[in-house]
């Protein structure tokens, strides 16, 4: 049967919720602290939280939603009309401190500028959200008698352009990265991020994990952020053929959005503190050319062609990116559970009920 595009949002957040089992009641009662609510990965937080409150939790969580709209887009906090009293949307700045007043038991700082395209514009505003606003938020767990958990989201970029040697790539590897390059405004002040959030799990006990995703993906998208997978969904449903960056060489293993936020819930929850863990798919490693052709089974008569890297996106792309996740699975029981084929259908299948995926 054909599948709407809430039907697939629906059943999304349905996976992640029975996925957290009984780790779900260790949100009852309890207020998490979101910082990029409004974003991709931050929205699909707040479904889920959503979701528990409605149907898991016997006292609902309060989320305080915090984002400065600088990429994200407006929360909806109604619903059938009515407002979610359990959701709080904070317009605010986490490279500033927050006049936090309450208690927090849970801190996801999801906050940041992800798209190259983004950090190109804004590289400064990339660096401030990763360095001084993970030291804020760390300081307000710090205050915080009752924090419970704190999530730092890192990147798969803080290991840059890995050596073949180190592929599928390992938490352990230390990273190929240029300090002045580029992309540098995203991967080094990721980086130092992950470098705070130790410190402060080492000096005041503060119970911090870090996260590195490897090429999330899903309904939520916006397909003028230039990531790869939005970006040939809106072109090859407008019927022009799919531009595919450089020779196409350069590879990338993708996760789709419930095993994403499914690893995320487990970091927060089973991680151990001070440690970093890779949440991906470890399978499916796909060329970008390879990427392109696996269109023409979800999307009728879609074409590829090669053009060149646009002045807009930035050089030194690592060739290959694939995660080494034993560590995750042995800490956390993390395994994903999408394949790639499947998760691009779901995800064309949401873009195809988009207006935004329309030419106008």
């Amino acid at each position: 049967m054909k599948m709407n595009s809430t039907d697939i949002l629906y059943d999304d957040v349905t996976a992640i919720v029975e996925g957290l089992g009984p780790d779900a009641q260790r949100f009852a009662g309890k207020t998490v602290l979101l910082a990029g609510g409004a974003g991709f990965l931050g929205r699909h937080f707040i479904a889920v939280f959503r979701r528990l409150n409605k149907d898991v939790l016997s006292t609902p969580c309060k989320i305080l939603s915090v984002d400065n709209y600088i990429t994200g887009q407006q929360l909806e906090l109604y619903e059938s009309g009515h407002h979610d009293p359990n959701v709080t949307d904070v317009w605010a700045d986490v490279s500033a401190p927050l006049p936090v007043r309450h208690d927090v038991h849970f801190i996801i700082h999801a906050a940041g500028v992800a798209s190259p395209a983004y950090y190109m514009k804004y590289p400064l505003e990339t660096i401030e959200s990763a360095v001084q606003g993970t030291k804020n938020l760390l300081e307000l767990a710090r205050k915080n008698p009752a924090i419970e958990g704190f999530l730092f989201f890192s990147s798969s970029e803080i290991y840059g352009d890995p050596d073949p040697k180190a592929i599928p790539t390992p938490e352990t590897y230390h990273g190929n990265v240029s300090s002045v390059g580029p992309r540098a405004c995203y991967d080094e002040s990721k980086r130092l991020g992950e470098t705070i959030s130790t410190i402060y799990q080492q000096q005041f006990n503060v119970p911090v994990t870090i996260v590195r995703p490897f090429n999330v993906f899903g309904p939520g998208m916006r397909h003028d952020d230039r990531r790869v997978i939005p970006m040939f969904t809106y072109e090859a449903l407008n019927g022009r053929a799919i531009p595919v960056h450089g020779d196409g060489r350069q590879t990338r293993t993708f996760t789709y959005i419930t095993d994403a936020i499914s690893g995320f819930f487990k970091t927060l929850l089973k991680g151990r503190p001070g440690e970093a863990y890779n949440i991906g798919n470890s399978n499916d490693e796909v060329s970008m050319t390879d990427l392109a052709k696996m269109y023409s089974s979800v999307i009728h008569g879609s074409t590829v062609r090669n053009i060149p890297y646009p002045s807009t996106y930035p050089a030194g792309e690592p060739q290959r990116r694939c995660p080494d996740l034993t560590k995750a699975a042995e800490h956390l029981g993390y395994a994903s559970q999408i394949d790639l084929q499947t998760g691009l259908a779901r995800f064309v299948a949401w873009a195809r009920d988009q207006e935004s995926y329309k030419d106008r």
